[in-house]
């Protein structure tokens, strides 16, 4: 079975804020439409290494994105290119950190701002390089990219919790309200993308501190959330997940064969 996949990642948002600010999430679990999990992300917690991660399944220590500075191309197997080489379509509306390292680096704006190319892992993308770029054209990017072409695997890749926390720290009504607003926003979408048959995963790559930053070990660095919505998944409340395996995740739903970490238990069988 395959189905298509948006992958949601709320850049800088931890656990316990996700969990009790995110009343729209919480209420699809409450009524038994999505699931949430705890994940602790990988080391060093900061966005550009975790961003492999994610979407490839490998840790920092061995992908060798170990930094947030411009620095070496992705050299993993990312489910970018996965579902690309089998012929599915890709997108993304991103951080162009995302493609500087699945795509083309450096990052060249006036190239790369807007990309459709069937030969890049990327295919379709809307990417944006300003930190404060409002969560609400992320989304209408992302939206326009989903009715245009139809992606298999789409990335949404919003900024303003991890801004707000920078400036603000984890315990700040700012941070907590740019969760808050960024929820109600994907009400709007995420019934939408629901009806068209995707399976959606929202997550984040790190968390943040009470000093304004994150990369250490400190749980609200660490814990990040994991809600999945959609039919294929089996919402046991008892799995453990790991966040090096949501590549795998996502590309057994996309019906991949492929050798990444998996857990077989977030799916109904």
């Amino acid at each position: 079975m395959s189905s298509k996949v948006i992958l949601v990642l709320i850049d800088g948002l931890a656990w316990q804020v996700a969990h009790d600010g995110m009343g729209y999430l919480q209420g699809l679990c409450e009524a038994g439409h999505a699931g949430l999990y705890q994940l602790q992300c990988a080391l060093p917690s900061l966005s550009r290494p975790l961003y492999e991660c994610i979407l490839s399944g490998v840790v920092p220590a061995e992908s060798g994105i170990v930094h947030n500075y411009a620095g070496p191309h992705s050299r993993q197997q990312s489910i970018f290119h996965l579902a690309r080489t089998a012929g599915l379509t890709t997108a993304a509306a991103a951080y162009h950190w995302i493609a500087e390292l699945y795509n083309r680096a450096p990052y060249v704006a006036i190239r790369d701002r807007f990309t459709d190319d069937d030969d890049l892992p990327i295919q379709h993308g809307v990417f944006y390089h300003g930190d404060d770029y409002p969560d609400d054209h992320l989304l209408l990017d992302a939206e326009t990219l989903r009715l245009k072409h139809l992606p298999d695997f789409l990335l949404v890749h919003p900024m303003e919790t991890d801004v707000a926390g920078h400036r603000h720290g984890y315990g700040s009504a700012q941070y907590r309200n740019s969760a808050r607003r960024f929820d109600k926003r994907l009400a709007e979408y995420l019934p939408s993308w629901l009806a068209a048959g995707y399976q959606v995963l929202v997550t984040s790559d790190h968390g943040m501190n009470h000093d304004g930053s994150h990369g250490g070990l400190l749980p609200e660095e660490r814990l990040v959330p994991l809600f999945v919505v959609g039919q294929r998944f089996s919402k046991r409340p008892d799995i453990r997940v790991q966040q090096t395996e949501l590549c795998g995740l996502a590309a057994d739903l996309l019906g991949l064969n492929h050798d990444k970490l998996r857990n077989p238990e977030l799916l109904l069988s």
